[in-house]
Formats: C-alpha cells, sequence, structure tokens
C-alpha cells in the first residue's frame, strides 16, 4: 500500500533541495527521518513533515499495516515557478535576482521481498 503527500510552491530551490532528497531516498521511513533531524539544510523540515504525512497517509488508508515496513520509494524534486526581479547596480546596470520554487513529492510503500532485489 502506497502513500502519497506533496507540496507545491515552497521556498527552496530544486538543485539544494534535490541534496536532502538524496539522502533518503530509499530509506527506512525511522532512518529517513532520524537522517533529516540531524541535517543541516533548509528543506529538510520540510521533507521531514512530508515523510511523516506520507506514513501518516499509508496509516490512514491501511490501519493494519506495520509502521516499521515502510520506507521511501520515491522522493522528487521538481522546479516550480520562478519569482524574478531587478537589482540596480552601479553606473546604470542591472543585475537579475532569481528566486526559485519547487514541487517535491514523496510516495512511501510497505516493504516487500521483491522491492529490494
Amino acid at each position: 500500500m502506497e502513500g502519497r503527500a506533496k507540496i507545491r510552491n515552497v521556498s527552496v530551490a530544486p538543485r539544494k533541495a534535490r541534496l536532502v532528497a538524496d539522502l533518503v531516498r530509499n530509506q527506512y521511513v525511522d532512518d529517513a527521518l532520524n537522517q533529516l533531524l540531524f541535517t543541516h539544510k533548509a528543506a529538510a523540515p520540510i521533507i521531514y513533515k512530508l515523510i511523516k504525512s506520507a506514513a501518516a497517509n499509508v496509516q490512514y488508508q491501511e490501519p493494519n499495516v506495520d509502521a516499521a515496513n515502510l520506507y521511501v520509494k520515491e522522493i522528487r524534486v521538481d522546479e516550480g515557478i520562478t519569482r524574478k526581479w531587478i537589482r540596480p547596480r552601479a553606473r546604470g546596470m542591472a543585475n537579475r535576482i532569481l528566486k526559485r520554487q519547487s514541487h517535491i513529492t514523496v510516495v512511501v510503500d510497505e516493504e516487500s521481498d521483491d522491492d529490494f532485489e
């Protein structure tokens, strides 16, 4: 049984969020949450809440699922909208400021015998 959680337009650049997502991909949920607690990145608390939400969604849909057997099956960080504006510089020039946003999707599944072969 799969559980999903998704957040859209979170104010973290996708390139930086993918570093945190790569840490917890294919790990057990308990290990992934423990890893995220001690990760000093801006995306870590966001992904922590998403994994907890996806695990809660599985347990809501199927109450007899063992929480110890849940693992992060898929975690995807896609690019969201980019806010753009101009910052004035010296001698009449201008620099472009890009504030990037992300869409993050987490899929949690119960471990079976054929998943890790």
